[in-house]
């Protein structure tokens, strides 16, 4: 097979290895797309000899362009018109058990292919002017393709025993792509899950964050639970699973009804952090756990213990410990507020608290919100949503009225302390906080003037402060 090859890095590294005898071929990720139809950033160039030197000879006809250098792995780098273009001899690995970094030796094209994960990013073109845009494809990558099935060129045990991240990237792959892992593969991933914990936290997440960013994350985490993989490092989301019965009264389970909240959000955003508060709104549920005779099952409070676990595993998961992390733990706290609200009727006074909690991320949490409403009562699903409407319209109201999202208070502390002529003390943040209380509650409006004469009012009624400063 014949394919159309018209980069300009391409025909510059065509032009070198006619002029030095060499032998190269751009391979993997970016052949696959190249297929597929889908935009690749990244270009990997194997060559039967030194990648270094391709990637320094290639730069420099490209314009002098810097190359970064890894010697002890044999590879180069370098960035051109947005793309990174990667380069490595062909070699052939070999592992030990009770490590994934591999023993590197030279090799051929063939045994550069063979060492590929799956048989779909063994797909190789040459580049050597006699045979430019060839196809290379020993392992049928072509024909799996068009099954959309991921499939390990080697026997799949010897592969995942290797390096276990490729059970990951399989699931990641089948993921992405809505593609069917061959069944001996999908076996072997069982078989193999428990060689998983030798992998890094950090690379396992890479590729967890890749499934949570596919069209349909749940598919993923699916395949992960039902291989053994999940456990190993995620088992806080394994805990939702299950349905308890009491008295004949049931629960949902958490654990589906978290992945379907998880696919409704992905249909409305991209944002990987608003699709991780989805996945931890319930993460709190199995500590809260508790049923009551003639209530049922209940969860108090589930909202505030899983708002601390998504701290605590952050940090294990070694994802981000700043504004992304907190943002999460703020949906997965007020979570279940627009829902209360969308419950009962709706007042400004309840809304403006919602908005001032809420901030820039209210429509975030709406969304979030509208997702968790899963019911198979197709009349309470229309009817929480007819109210869940009635709710934005009321935030939409009291936000241009009040403009409370990221409300700052109209008197700041500094002020009550020079008005009254007093030191950082309690009576300073009372007096603050009753003015915020009272603009929340519609008390007074939102503006300078009223909130000072709030000021005089508060304090004419504490002790402590000199009556003839009082106003």
């Amino acid at each position: 097979m014949q394919l159309t090859l018209e980069h300009p890095v391409f025909k510059i590294l065509s032009e070198i290895i006619k002029e030095e005898g060499l032998e190269a071929y751009v391979i993997g990720g970016y052949v696959r797309d190249l297929l597929l139809q889908r935009p690749s950033k990244d270009i990997d160039i194997v060559v039967h000899g030194s990648g270094i030197a391709l990637a320094e000879e290639a730069a420099r006809r490209l314009g002098n362009l810097h190359v970064s250098v890894f010697k002890n792995f044999g590879t180069a780098m370098f960035r051109y018109q947005g793309e990174e273009i990667e380069f490595v001899g062909a070699r052939k690995e070999s592992y030990r058990a009770d490590s994934r970094k591999p023993i590197v030796e030279e090799g051929s094209i063939e045994d550069d292919q063979r060492r590929r994960d799956f048989t779909i990013n063994a797909l190789a073109i040459s580049l050597h002017p006699a045979h430019y845009g060839e196809l290379v494809d020993p392992f049928n990558g072509l024909q799996h393709l068009e099954e959309r099935l991921i499939k390990t060129p080697l026997e799949p045990g010897v592969t995942f025993s290797d390096d276990p991240l490729r059970m990951m990237r399989a699931i990641r792959f089948a993921s992405q792509l809505n593609f069917k892992i061959e069944d001996a593969t999908y076996e072997a991933i069982k078989a193999f899950s428990f060689r998983l914990p030798i992998i890094s936290t950090e690379r396992i997440m890479d590729e967890f964050n890749k499934i949570m960013l596919s069209p349909e994350p749940s598919r993923g985490i699916y395949m992960l639970e039902e291989t053994g993989l999940l456990k190993h490092f995620f088992p806080e989301l394994i805990a939702l699973k299950g349905v308890d019965c009491m008295e004949g009264v049931r629960h949902k389970d958490n654990f589906h009804h978290t992945l379907a909240v998880v696919d409704k959000v992905a249909l409305y955003s991209n944002d990987l952090w608003l699709r991780w508060a989805a996945l931890l709104h319930d993460i709190g549920k199995p500590a809260t756990k508790k049923y009551i005779k003639g209530s049922g099952w209940t969860f108090y409070g589930h909202n505030h213990v899983g708002e601390r676990l998504v701290a605590k595993i952050f940090n294990r998961l070694k994802l981000p410990q700043n504004e992304k992390m907190r943002y999460v733990q703020k949906l997965v706290n007020l979570h279940m507020r627009p829902i209360v609200l969308s419950e009962d009727i709706v007042t400004d006074s309840a809304v403006r608290r919602l908005l001032f909690d809420a901030g820039d991320d209210i429509d975030d949490l709406m969304t979030l919100a509208e997702a968790d409403i899963t019911s198979k009562n197709e009349e309470k699903v229309k009817r929480f949503l007819k109210n869940f409407q009635i709710v934005r319209l009321k935030l939409k109201e009291v936000e241009e009225k009040d403009s409370i999202r990221n409300f700052q208070p109209p008197v700041s502390g500094e002020e009550i302390m020079e008005t009254f002529h007093l030191p950082p003390c309690k009576a300073v943040g009372e007096i603050k906080n009753a003015i915020k209380e009272a603009i929340l509650e519609g008390t007074i409006n939102n503006n300078p003037e009223e909130a000072r004469a709030y000021m005089f009012k508060i304090a004419s009624n504490m002790p402590g402060i000199p009556s003839g400063q009082k106003g």
